[in-house]
Formats: structure tokens, sequence, C-alpha cells
């Protein structure tokens, strides 16, 4: 299992190059592969479109039954909203399984923001394709009760346009107006933007697919054009 980070060369961990050098097999989404065309020459490449992670993980694991090295890859980091998780499913004990880590969207797009995940922060991602959407709301209501610097992943698609706006009203019942908003699209890669701006007004911006989009908690500030979240210490 190997992540491939956002997607740039500089971005991509030494280990996970050499897995990818090293395999004799690499599998994964078509669009992914696209980071590193220049790496698949001589290997075998499985691939295929979205919603087809199960056949992906299944062909990695019957190839690797005959004793190659299969490198399956996944854009960020594979084990965090990943592939690593289906690979070790069906894997079972018979094939051993490495997962390499990458840079995944949330640490990109703090990055570009400043320093916004400083203190204790949450992830979740607004696709209800594979989670219920009562139990993403849930989510959401803890994060803004407790407080929790929020990091969201898949905020709209074509058939999730009103999302992200249902989010931002959940958090609004328990996070000021004014709370900083980062909004990151493609991070560390190719034609990366970003937009600083707060909960009350996140509904004037476009987001998409490639959008991250991070909401501080009560501590976050804006300091010279970045996003803060401070830790604690005194200065």
């Amino acid at each position: 299992m190997v992540g491939l980070g956002p997607g740039a060369r500089e971005y991509l961990a030494p280990r996970a190059l050499a897995a990818l050098q090293a395999a004799e097999v690499i599998v994964g989404y078509k669009s992914y592969l696209n980071f590193i065309q220049d790496l698949l020459a001589d290997k075998q490449v499985v691939s295929s479109g979205m919603k087809k992670e199960v056949d992906r993980a299944r062909a990695a694991v019957e190839i690797a039954a005959t004793g190659k090295t299969v490198a399956v890859v996944s854009s960020g980091d594979p084990g965090i909203y990943g592939m690593a998780g289906i690979v070790l499913e069906l894997a079972g004990e018979s094939i051993p399984v490495e997962v390499i880590p990458g840079i995944t969207a949330a640490n990109a797009a703090a990055a570009v923001l400043g320093a916004p995940l400083m203190h204790d922060f949450v992830v979740i991602s607004l696709s209800d394709l594979l989670t219920p959407w009562e139990t993403i709301i849930k989510r959401l209501e803890a994060a803004g009760s407790g407080d929790f610097v929020a990091v969201l992943y898949n905020p709209r698609s074509q058939g999730r346009e009103a999302h992200i706006e249902t989010a931002r009203q959940v958090l609004l019942r328990y996070k000021h107006p004014d709370t900083p908003v980062g909004i990151v699209r493609n991070a560390c890669r190719g034609e990366q933007s970003s937009i600083i701006t707060t909960l009350g007004q996140m509904a004037k911006e476009d987001v998409d697919m490639f959008t991250t989009v991070i909401i501080g908690n009560s501590q976050t500030r804006i300091i010279h054009g970045r996003i803060l979240t401070p830790r604690g210490y005194r200065l």
C-alpha cells in the first residue's frame, strides 16, 4: 500500500518511491496513476475508475498470491480514506502487506493555510456514498460541541450540492460566525488555490471534490494572513 501524497513528486516519500520502483505490478485508480506515469514503464498496470475500489483490491491480492510484488496506490495516505483497509481485509494472514504513509489532504491544506491544526481536530468526509448522512450529521454535531477544529473532505459533488451548506449550518450552532475557515483546492499539487474566510461567509465560496475545508475552533485566529490555532504555549 503506497501513499502518493498530494501528487507532486517532491511530496512523495522516499520509501514510497522505492516501493513503486521495486514493484512488478502497480494497481490504482486511473487518475492517480497519472501522477506516476514515468514510473510505470516495464510494469504490469491494473487500473480502473471510481467506485471500483473492491475490484482493484481483489485484483491486487490475487496477483500478489502468485508471488509478484504489487504496489496498490492511493492519493494522500492509503490508510486515510484510501485502499489500505480493503486490501488488509481481503489479504488475510497469507499475504504480507506493508502500508507506506503519504501526506494526506488535511496535512497538505493545513500547510498551505498556516498552522490551523495545532490543537485537537477531527476529519469528516461529507460523502454519504458509504456512510449514512444521519451518521455524518452526528459527527458534525460532535465536532461542533467538542470545539474541535474540523477538516471536511469531499465537501461537494454533483450528487451532493447541499451537503457543505448543511454542514456549515450544523457547525454554526456551536461556532461563532467569525470563526476562521480555510478553503484549499488541489493542495500541494498543480493549480493550487486557497481562500481564507469565515464560517459566516463560507457559503459564498465555491468548493468541489478537489477541495479541503478547514474550520477553526474557538481559539483559532488569523495572523499575518495565515490561520493559526494556538497550542497554548505561553509566549
